[in-house]
């Protein structure tokens, strides 16, 4: 901005004395005019190291990079202050303004730095969100816009208005306190902690201490997305107010953090906070009663990433909010410093995804009163360098959170399809492969187009892939009715994953067309440890609803029999197979599910 302050000074100071050399005189005019074009060349430069700073660029480390970099600005710089007496980029013979024999560098070193700054931004575009890649790419378009008008109209001052919209730009996407702040009570938000903890990575010594809203979905069913709402920013506000000398930031579902590069007395401030949640959250027409969990983290040195550092703190929290409510869980030196090995679990993925090396694992459905197969759930497994299997649990976050779940899920749903059509499920008694969705796929516009364009390249029923999704793909109800109603207008069918683990009541599982509602394990298994009426009235809830029932978790012939009896239509679990490759799965079920001869 000061350079640009300067080019636009000079600029029309040097046109007045153009006007006016017999007033101001030859020298003060010669001074102007090469201060202005000195600046000019200065401010192509600035604009290409701003690309440079975005994308973390060092070209002073490597001398024919820099070199590369500074040639042109270096010959426009020394013409421009050489000109009073070589006429080079300009002259005034005679009292009036002329344009030098190179003149031309002005538009041909701003070509070279856009183009630059163009190449830098397409070549490490993965380095930065999308939002700031689009950014870029727009800073620089108008940049280029603005030398094509200087060179269409040079007698006005086009160029600098365009150069003052990229600054605008470049302020709005990288710079705008609006973009740091939540709306809920004006605290920091998830950008600004990630970009905080960029800027300052390795310089200080932070502690951070994490809030998070105890069953916070359960609570936004209770109470209604607006009243909690209110709640939060009521929150956002107290922490605003009682901790004034911390940075506070809130980042969705109901998680805060506070953040010190001071002394920190984390137990002072758990105490605190914890005992202003024993009084409800009020204002005019709101009482709402909140529990928190915590989580703490000393972060001395240098992270990998804020992305890594937030993932970290995330599992901390969850962690938290499902143990002990009493007890703040402490983020380690260690856990921080996993970074490689969750590297090398994104390479390993990434692999997997980019070369179609995501295998399938079959796990069985069994009819509870046959006991023979009836279906088989599609799993997705990867594996490291060494051939070891990587287990869900550690890739399946990561793939969300990088977005490779998409091509992920893609290629399961894909290579089940090519299992329906390749073999003859009937002949083993399969009557269709369920495959998993998550939430993150569940939200793609084109979900229903993609998928029935691949059950009709593999021409298979569409009713022989049952999609799974878990509760926490029902929070929205206005996407997931339009994805719904999509996918059965294709010929889809759904099932439900894990019920009793999230937060859907009856009423909303009611209005969807689930031909199946799959019982998590820890219900199943909290019942047969120790039985109770939650398990016996789901079952028979589900069954006059007129749904068919899974229980999953079955680990032996005990729990085989207590789950038949209650009335599940269908079992899953060790008990029959832990999930195995698909051409294990075909020779283990293609000679042992003939009538008579149950699993």
């Amino acid at each position: 901005m000061w350079v640009e302050s300067a080019v636009l000074f000079f600029d029309i100071i040097a046109s007045w004395a153009d006007s006016n050399i017999s007033e101001v005189g030859l020298s003060v005019a010669h001074l102007l005019n090469a201060c202005y074009f000195a600046f000019f060349f200065c401010r192509a430069l600035a604009f290409f190291e701003f690309t440079s700073i975005v994308f973390k660029r060092n070209y002073a480390s490597n001398r024919a990079v820099l070199a590369l970099v500074c040639v042109p600005f270096g010959a426009g710089f020394m013409f421009s202050l050489l000109s009073p007496w070589t006429g080079l980029i300009y002259n005034l013979d005679g009292g009036q303004y002329h344009n030098g024999p190179y003149y031309f560098l002005l538009y041909y070193v701003s070509y070279f730095y856009i183009a630059f700054s163009v190449y830098v931004t397409l070549k490490y575009r993965n380095t930065i969100r999308k939002r700031h890649f689009l950014t870029m790419l727009f800073y620089n378009a108008v940049l280029l816009a603005g030398i094509i008008f200087r060179k269409i109209f040079p007698s006005y001052l086009l160029m600098d208005s365009f150069c003052l919209i990229a600054i605008i730009t470049a302020y709005l996407a990288f710079g705008n306190p609006e973009f740091y702040l939540e709306t809920r009570g004006k605290i920091f938000n998830s950008n600004a902690f990630r970009d905080y903890f960029e800027e300052n990575n390795g310089k200080l010594k932070h502690k951070i201490l994490g809030i998070v809203i105890h069953n916070y979905m359960e609570m936004r069913d209770i109470y209604g997305g607006r009243q909690l709402d209110q709640g939060l920013t009521l929150i956002s506000q107290y922490l605003l107010t009682a901790f004034p000398e911390y940075d506070a930031f809130y980042y969705r579902n109901g998680r805060f953090f506070l953040v010190s590069d001071k002394e920190m007395p984390l137990e002072k401030a758990v105490e605190i906070i914890r005992e202003r949640f024993k009084n409800p959250w009020v204002s005019e027409n709101l009482e709402i009663y909140l529990e928190v969990a915590f989580c703490g983290a000393l972060v001395n040195g240098k992270v990998a990433s804020s992305d890594f550092l937030l993932s970290t703190l995330m599992d901390a929290m969850e962690k938290a909010d499902k143990g002990d409510l009493k007890e703040t869980v402490v983020v380690t030196e260690k856990e921080l410093n996993e970074y490689v090995d969750k590297a090398a679990l994104k390479k390993n993925l990434e692999y997997a995804v980019e070369h179609d090396k995501v295998e399938v694992f079959f796990q069985p459905f069994i009819e509870a009163k046959s006991g023979r197969l009836v279906g088989a759930e599609a799993l997705a497994r990867i594996r490291d360098e060494k051939g070891n299997i990587i287990p869900p649990g550690l890739f399946i976050p990561v793939a969300e959170a990088n977005g490779r779940i998409n091509a992920l899920g893609e290629q399961i749903f894909e290579k089940a399809c090519k299992f329906a059509s390749d073999y003859n499920m009937t002949d083993i008694g399969m009557k269709w492969v369920s495959v998993n969705l998550s939430p993150a796929q569940f939200i793609k516009r084109d979900l229903a187009e993609r998928y029935a364009s691949i059950v009709e390249k593999y021409g298979v029923d569409p009713e022989k892939i049952h999609l799974e999704i878990t509760e926490v793909s029902l929070a929205d109800e206005s996407i997931m009715n339009k994805q719904v109603q999509a996918m059965i207008e294709k010929g889809f069918e759904f099932a439900l994953d894990d019920y009793g683990t999230g937060s859907s009541n009856l009423s909303r599982i009611k209005s969807y067309p689930f031909v199946d509602i799959k019982i998590d394990m820890s219900v199943v298994w909290d019942y047969c440890k120790k039985p109770d009426e939650i398990l016996p009235s789901m079952i028979s809830t589900f069954k006059r609803m007129g749904f068919k029932t899974t229980c999953e978790g079955i680990e032996d012939d005990k729990m085989r029999k207590i789950v038949t009896e209650l009335g599940a239509d269908y079992l899953q679990g060790y008990y029959y197979s832990k999930p195995i490759p698909m051409d294990e799965f075909i020779k283990k079920y293609s000679s042992c599910n003939l009538p008579g001869n149950p699993i």
